[in-house]
C-alpha cells in the first residue's frame, strides 16, 4: 500500500468560442492578460508564437470571407493550429497554478481564462465486516452508478495517517494484511468522469 495523493485543486478551462472572429478576440485577450504577468514569466508556447497564429488566422479568415478559392480549408487549418497552441498554453497555466494551491484560482483567472473546480460528490454509507480469512476485512460502499471506480484507504492509528489500498471498479473490496486484534479504520472515495469525490466518513473494525 502506498501513500495517498493530494486532491486536485482549481482547474483551467478554455471556453473557446465557436466563431472564428470570437476565437481571435478571445485569444488576444489571453495574450494581453499574460503579457508581463508576473505569475507566468516563461509562457510555453511563447506569446509571440500565439500572436503570430492569431495574425495568420485573421488573414485566413479575411480570405475565406472574400471567397478566395481554397481559403476556407486554409482558415480551418489556421484555426486548428491556434487551438493547439492554446491547449498547450492551458497545460502551462495549470502547471503554474498547481505550485500555488492557495491562490490557484486567482492565478488562473489572471491569465484571462476560466476556472473549473472539480465537482465533488459525498459518498454515502460505508460498512466493514471481517473478511473470509484471518487478517482481512470486507469493505462495502454504495454504488454511484456505472463507469465509476472506488479508491480505498486504511488507517491503523485512529485516522491520523492513511494508506491506499488497491482501487476497484466494484463497490466492495477485501483488504488483506491486517493485524488480528487491531482496530482499523476504513474510508473510500469515488472517481467518475466528473472527478473525485470527497473521502467518506470512516468506519472501524476490530480485525479477526
Amino acid at each position: 500500500m502506498s501513500s495517498t495523493n493530494t486532491a486536485l485543486g482549481p482547474l483551467v478551462t478554455l471556453a473557446l468560442p465557436r466563431s472564428t472572429t470570437a476565437l481571435i478576440s478571445y485569444s488576444e485577450h489571453v495574450v494581453v492578460s499574460m503579457t508581463n504577468n508576473t505569475h507566468f514569466p516563461t509562457p510555453t508556447p511563447t506569446l509571440a508564437s500565439i500572436t503570430q497564429a492569431i495574425d495568420e488566422l485573421r488573414a485566413a479568415q479575411a480570405a475565406a470571407l472574400s471567397r478566395v478559392k481554397g481559403a476556407v480549408s486554409l482558415r480551418n487549418d489556421k484555426r486548428n493550429a491556434l487551438v493547439k497552441l492554446l491547449q498547450a498554453l492551458k497545460a502551462y497555466i495549470q502547471s503554474v497554478a498547481n505550485l500555488v494551491p492557495e491562490t490557484a484560482a486567482t492565478v488562473i483567472q489572471s491569465a484571462g481564462v476560466a476556472v473549473r473546480k472539480t465537482p465533488t460528490r459525498h459518498p454515502r454509507a460505508l460498512t466493514a465486516v471481517p473478511g473470509p480469512t484471518t487478517g482481512t476485512a470486507k469493505v462495502t460502499a454504495v454504488s454511484v452508478g456505472p463507469r465509476a471506480s472506488y479508491e480505498w484507504q486504511v488507517s491503523t492509528d485512529g485516522g491520523k495517517t492513511w494508506v491506499d489500498g488497491p482501487s476497484s471498479i466494484r463497490t466492495k473490496t477485501v483488504i488483506i494484511g491486517l493485524t488480528p486484534g487491531a482496530t482499523v479504520a476504513f474510508r473510500y472515495r469515488t472517481v467518475t468522469k466528473a472527478g473525485e469525490s470527497d473521502w467518506s466518513q470512516s468506519v472501524t473494525l476490530i480485525v479477526r
